[in-house]
């Protein structure tokens, strides 16, 4: 028989064998990650879908990622603030997933106030679970890559904006977070000197000006702390709340997660879906759609393998049309053909609903266009992404060969407007990955992303 179980606060109605029925209660949120390496073009997705949200967030990475965003001809840089920031109706958040350079965070809202950002403080949360990102943990990141070229030869690429040590810090539990500043000063004090010591110990060329650093924290504990709540609580409310439109902002990229990704050349943070669930401490049941952000050929930052380079004329060409620089370091990017290997694994990871394709504009002179669909090992086909860098160095790509479509599509805005080789294009990328595309990119500005359905 069916029995009903009481507790103090709730009944809930159980089956007879105690199963509970699956709770499908409560806001889904929306989810945008990069697909690839980075740099894909994560922010006009994010700037699209914000300028509908109520809550947009951050969950992982910290002020190595680099989102630009154009709004009425003003071009916008944000690297720790959540791209939505600029929607003036939405509640930006930063997750406890995130770590935080406070004095990156207070100098990037400043440039941007200068482009006419206004009260982004009023709409600014902050999770007291994040790390903070302290400027010995820059130095450092500095001296771990000299440390790594001496040795090895090579370095990872990093920003240099001191995550890896800070995510370093949390692993090995002496990390302190935005709670932490906010509390007991003189125990936050005693914590920060032991803390640098320890990197002193490691880098004996490393000076840090501790007074002179906790003067300065001491400072922005006061201005950051009207915007810090406790983002456990804040998520639970917003997601089972009134209806809400919810919007989480992933910051790198796939093949850049710490254990996904071309190890050791990656980020430090998981930047596929399961960062979403640890850096803002929501449930994978609220999870609703997940959108992969794809550039229309491929892009790679600093060193690591990178089977489909094209270290020729065609690599240079979608170099100079696509300004393929960094946002946040300046590096030119390494260019090449689109990976379909790639979009399967990291969809294998993330489980997409849909892909936004963007950049197609910058193959419009192209005579004829590559795509890499399988990898093969000593000739025989594999049908997985290798986990090791040697052995990803040596596959060989399988390449699939379209005819360009020769025609400026930059003003293009509706799927019929797009010229028939184009739409092969499209259509071919969605077929062999199986994932649809709801968007496609054709330039800089918000009208430029053609919405398919």
């Amino acid at each position: 028989t069916e029995g009903t179980f009481f507790s103090s606060h709730t009944s809930c109605h159980f089956t007879a064998r105690g199963k509970r029925p699956r709770n499908d209660k409560g806001n889904k949120v929306t989810v945008v990650l990069g697909a690839q390496w980075g740099d894909e073009g994560k922010g006009k997705v994010v700037d699209l879908l914000a300028t509908e949200s109520d809550i947009i967030c951050r969950c992982q990475g910290g002020n190595n990622a680099g989102h630009t965003v154009v709004v009425d001809g003003k071009e916008y840089d944000f690297h720790l603030l959540p791209s939505g920031i600029i929607n003036s109706k939405a509640v930006s958040v930063i997750g406890n997933g995130v770590v935080i350079h406070l004095p990156g965070l207070l100098e990037e809202a400043e440039k941007n106030e200068k482009k006419g950002l206004k009260d982004w403080e009023k709409r600014l949360i902050i999770s007291d679970r994040a790390h903070i990102v302290f400027d010995f943990h820059q130095a450092v990141d500095g001296l771990q890559e000299v440390q790594r070229q001496a040795q090895d030869g090579i370095n990872i690429g990093t920003t240099k904006k001191g995550i890896g040590p800070t995510y370093s810090s949390k692993a090995s539990r002496t990390g302190l977070r935005i709670c932490d500043l906010l509390d007991d000063f003189k125990d936050f004090s005693t914590r920060f000197k032991n803390l640098a010591q320890q990197y002193q110990a490691m880098f004996p060329t490393l000076v840090v000006d501790v007074d002179g650093q906790l003067n300065k924290l001491k400072e922005y504990a006061e201005r950051i702390r009207p915007m810090v709540r406790d983002g456990v609580y804040f998520m639970y409310d917003a997601i089972n709340g009134p209806p809400k439109k919810i919007l989480v902002e992933g910051a790198n990229a796939a093949l850049l997660d710490i254990d996904f990704g071309t190890y050791p050349f990656v980020t430090s943070s998981n930047c596929t879906v399961g960062g979403v669930c640890t850096g803002l401490g929501i449930p994978p049941l609220n999870i609703g759609d997940v959108y992969g952000v794809v550039k229309a050929y491929t892009t790679r930052v600093g060193i690591g393998a990178f089977p489909t380079e094209q270290l020729n004329e065609v690599g240079e060409l979608l170099q100079t049309r696509g300004h393929e620089v960094g946002v946040t370091t300046g590096r030119k990017r390494r260019c090449g053909w689109l990976d379909l290997v790639i979009l399967r694994y990291a969809n294998m990871i993330n489980g997409f609903t849909a892909f936004a394709l963007t950049k197609l504009d910058i193959l419009d002179v192209m005579d004829e266009i590559k795509v890499g669909v399988s990898y093969k090992l000593k000739g025989k086909k594999i049908p997985y992404f290798p986990a090791n860098m040697d052995v990803l160095q040596k596959v060989e790509v399988e390449y699939e060969k379209l005819p360009g479509w020769k025609s400026d599509t930059s003003a293009c805005r509706k799927w019929e407007d797009l010229p028939g080789k184009a739409q092969n294009y499209i259509r071919f990328v969605e077929n062999h990955v199986g994932v649809p595309i709801k968007w496609v990119g054709v330039g800089k500005a918000r009208e430029s992303m053609i919405q398919m359905f």
